[in-house]
């Protein structure tokens, strides 16, 4: 099957304007640094102007007079003494010079607040950093904070952004007790509320601490440059990945660090989990990733809260179908099954016969699982088998055939999770708050970083595999039909759908209105392989 031509992102010249800027400032700051001299002379001679201004509109008008008679004078000897002119002009230069010079005192140390704030901080690290009758220790009650801590800076409200600490050779830091001890003191000591990255270089002793700055929530749904294959799951930190992506935020572009999923027959993170507390976001990652899928693959959407939000997907191009109910996602899960099956089957084939075998896979097939608890509890209830035992085919054997399994769920209903969920999935995402023994459940380890409360929607943290710990923001993916959601957001949604299946009229919202609420509808189930 012919690969579909990446989709090309209109551009209005945004990114060149941001890099023109860039480069003009940088011009700008090369040519004061250059001009410097010259700006410290410009400087004093106007101050030496505005003083000899002042000074002559101090003088009575009765000694004016004598005054200019004596400039006069002073002036005329200048002119007879040899060289006196070029005298003149440098005695002049130098006055402006020493009158215009940055006269700012430069701050050598913290202030009384800030030490006070450091040796506060020393004084609290002292019993996780001291042992008794150690000969020189580096922390001790009353002792010299100057030794321990260095590289530091405060922000215009007196809080640390930035601390270096070392701490003593014997120190535990292989362990992640200890660590997080050590953390939570610092993130006490240097002010709650904000986010702080811990960087243990065990090989020198040192603890590098940085406060974060607030990921970007502005980032809405949008054409991503990716390759096939690829998906992006959210942004980070600048410097926390090696790749850039060109994004619109709002009126403005410019290039964000996203959080790549590769999927396909290479990857070694072939399927998605994702947990979350309500409201979190979950739903809108897993929406996200439905509208990037479409642009070269086809969605199954089981929605087992019920609650409607992927209703705008029923009856597009690419989507099979969307089901809520407990028979509907028992059906489709069952094809999805038997579809798996057959792909392999086919791919075998195709080796055999030499040819390629991703040509008899067609189109990659995802299968999006919103809240499976709910399902495994009416099934239980009903006398039916768990849904989840259905994706053990398409967990185990997707990467080969071409099937991605995408799952979504609570951390109340994580222990509920099947067995072949949970190995298999080994990309996953937290959103929401969280505390750091959830996280470490999920993701597998502990993020170098503290949580903070209050965080919004699409927030959390990712790790693909046996990959770093990143922080996430998931790009803003309504419901296009929300009505408490942003124009802007539901709009940028709709632009990214594709259209309807032939045949198949998608029924518009009373009244036309494009963002009044849809009727529920759902897709015309695919046909369940026998045997």
């Amino acid at each position: 099957m012919a690969r579909r031509p990446l989709p090309r992102i209109l551009s209005s010249g945004g990114a060149s304007i941001t890099r023109g800027r860039e480069l003009a400032r940088t011009a700008a700051d090369s040519a004061t640094d250059v001009l410097h001299p010259l700006i410290t002379i410009t400087r004093g001679l106007r101050l030496l102007a505005v003083a000899g201004r002042q000074r002559w509109a101090a003088t009575p008008k009765d000694r004016r007079g004598s005054k200019l008679l004596l400039v006069a004078a002073c002036l005329t000897a200048v002119a007879l003494v040899p060289h006196g002119p070029v005298l003149a002009v440098i005695a002049v230069m130098g006055a402006a010079a020493w009158k215009g010079r940055d006269r700012t005192p430069a701050k050598t140390g913290p202030d009384e607040a800030e030490e006070t704030r450091l040796r506060t901080l020393y004084e609290a690290l002292v019993p996780s950093f001291s042992v008794a009758d150690e000969p020189a220790p580096l922390f001790a009650h009353g002792g010299d904070w100057e030794q321990a801590f260095g590289d530091y800076a405060f922000d215009g409200d007196g809080r640390l952004v930035r601390l270096r600490v070392t701490y003593p050779a014997w120190f535990t830091d292989g362990e992640a007790e200890a660590r997080t001890r050590i953390e939570q003191v610092v993130h006490a000591k240097s002010g709650r509320g904000r986010e702080y990255h811990f960087a243990w270089d065990e090989e020198a002793n040192r603890l590098a601490v940085t406060v974060l700055d607030p990921l970007p929530a502005t980032i809405a749904a949008q054409r991503f440059v990716t390759a096939p294959g690829e998906t992006v799951l959210g942004f980070t930190d600048p410097g926390s990945v090696r790749r850039t992506v060109p994004v619109q935020d709002g009126d403005t572009n410019h290039d964000a660090s996203p959080v790549v999923w590769r999927t396909g027959p290479r990857s070694l993170e072939p399927h998605l989990l994702a947990v979350g507390t309500p409201g979190s976001g979950t739903t809108t990652l897993l929406r996200s990733v439905a509208l990037q899928a479409l642009r070269d693959g086809d969605v199954l959407v089981v929605d087992g809260g019920g609650s409607g939000e992927y209703d705008f997907l029923a009856g597009r191009e690419g989507v099979l179908a969307v089901e809520c109910g407990l028979a509907g996602a028992l059906a489709t899960l069952e094809w999805a099954a038997h579809e798996t099956e057959r792909r392999l089957i086919d791919a075998n084939r195709e080796r055999q016969a030499g040819r390629p075998a991703a040509e008899s896979a067609g189109r990659p097939l995802w299968i999006l699982l919103d809240r499976p608890s709910v399902l495994g509890h009416l099934a239980a209830a009903d006398g039916r088998p768990d849904p989840q035992d259905l994706l053990q085919v398409p967990l185990r054997h997707g990467r080969a055939a071409g099937v991605t399994v995408v799952l979504a769920d609570q951390f109340d209903a994580v222990e509920g999770l099947s067995d072949a969920v949970l190995t298999h999935t080994r990309a996953r995402a937290v959103l929401g708050t969280a505390s750091r023994e959830q996280m470490a459940a999920v993701l597998g380890a502990e993020p170098h970083t503290t949580p903070v409360p209050g965080v919004p929607a699409g927030r959390g943290y990712a790790r693909l595999g046996e990959g770093e710990v990143l922080r996430l923001q998931v790009p803003a993916t309504p419901d296009p039909y929300d009505e408490a959601a942003g124009e802007a957001d539901r709009r940028a949604v709709l632009a990214l759908l594709p259209g309807p299946v032939a045949g198949e009229a998608v029924p518009e919202p009373p009244g036309g209105d494009p963002f009044e609420k849809r009727d529920t509808f759902r897709a015309p189930q695919p046909a369940v392989a026998e045997g």
